[in-house]
């Protein structure tokens, strides 16, 4: 039987500190996958730089110089990292049998990679690396993703639950995947809804190898927030239900109203009128800006502007100026 080509794709964003001993853990990974004949001897490993701001690209490109395995693609900007995870994967599945995408911290156990390729040499075409538990998370970190999965499942968006990023895809998966042509693609949706065959392999997420987390608390809300506006419509029928509820309190409160009215024991109330007119000027504010937020995924779809853009591509052998512009820095 023919052994397929693997890709691992890595997106990375100023990861210098750690690039290093990625490029090691994973080649040790691919060379025994290898030596196994569980892979083919051009399997690689792709590292995306996503407009890094540090030496993350030049340690990419000395990389390539040592290491047969490792590749890389420059983006021309800093994109965010789904994006440069979708770079990745449409670039490597051109190539690729299947792909793995993992990210550059090594908190994802890269021993759980054999089982990936295992399962999908049983034949199945997505792997979900699931954690078997959030230990190295802080409290907080542990209780908001939790609520995060629970609330997508609330309002109807099949996820799979402790899964981020860390799975294998089919080139027939990838196919499939690169037919999904918005520009707002949450890919852990999006990827749960494609079909074929799935399979889990549970793993212990481990601690930071090196650097700093490039998801903090900002960048978590905005994912979660992407995550719920992009695949359901919940949000804005919540908006309809409580506009409802508000017109039924109201039109109570009226009926007492003038009820005290005609028997003579209304009062004026300063107070009552004033919470009332704060909270209703909040509910109109917030559900203007929620149906914004709508408006405004529709806006950059219409657009149809592309997701990402690729400055050098290894992987594929367009290389470019920027490259020659990189060993000239390194040289100075």
């Amino acid at each position: 039987m023919k052994r397929p080509m693997l890709t691992i794709v890595v997106p990375c964003y100023n990861e210098e500190d750690v690039l290093p001993e990625s490029a090691r853990q994973l080649t040790a990974v691919l060379q025994s996958l290898i030596e196994e004949q569980l892979i083919a001897p051009e399997s690689k490993i792709l590292f995306v730089d996503d407009g890094s701001q540090d030496r993350t690209w030049i340690l990419i490109n000395k990389l390539m110089d040592q290491n047969r395995y490792v590749t890389g693609i420059k983006l021309a900007r800093n994109f965010g990292h789904q994006k440069a995870l979708i770079a990745g994967l449409e670039t490597a599945k051109e190539k690729s049998d299947c792909v793995i995408s993992i990210d550059a911290d090594l908190q994802d156990d890269v021993g759980a990679i054999r089982d990936f390729v295992l399962k999908y040499l049983e034949g199945y075409d997505i792997v979900y690396g699931v954690r078997n538990k959030r230990e190295t998370d802080t409290a907080f970190k542990r209780l908001t993703a939790q609520g995060f999965y629970r609330l997508m499942k609330w309002m109807g968006v099949d996820l799979v639950y402790n899964h981020a990023d860390f799975r294998l895809m089919s080139k027939r998966a990838l196919e499939e995947l690169s037919r999904y042509k918005e520009v707002n693609l949450f890919l852990r949706g999006v990827v749960a809804q494609l079909g074929f065959r799935t399979a889990v392999v549970y793993y212990d997420r481990k601690e930071r190898f090196a650097g700093t987390s490039k998801y903090p608390l900002k960048k978590m809300l905005a994912f979660a927030f992407d995550g719920i506006t992009s695949f359901s419509v919940v949000p804005i029928r919540m908006i309809t239900l409580i506009g409802f509820l508000s017109f039924m309190i109201s039109s109570l409160a009226g009926v007492y109203i003038m009820i005290s009215k005609l028997t003579g024991h209304a009062d004026s109330g300063w107070t009552s009128m004033m919470i009332s007119i704060w909270f209703i000027g909040g509910l109109l504010l917030m559900s203007v800006g929620l149906i914004g937020e709508y408006i405004g995924k529709i806006y950059q779809e219409t657009k149809r502007r592309p997701r990402y853009s690729i400055e050098t591509d290894l992987y594929s052998g367009r290389a470019g100026k920027s490259v020659q512009a990189t060993k000239l820095a390194e040289r100075r």
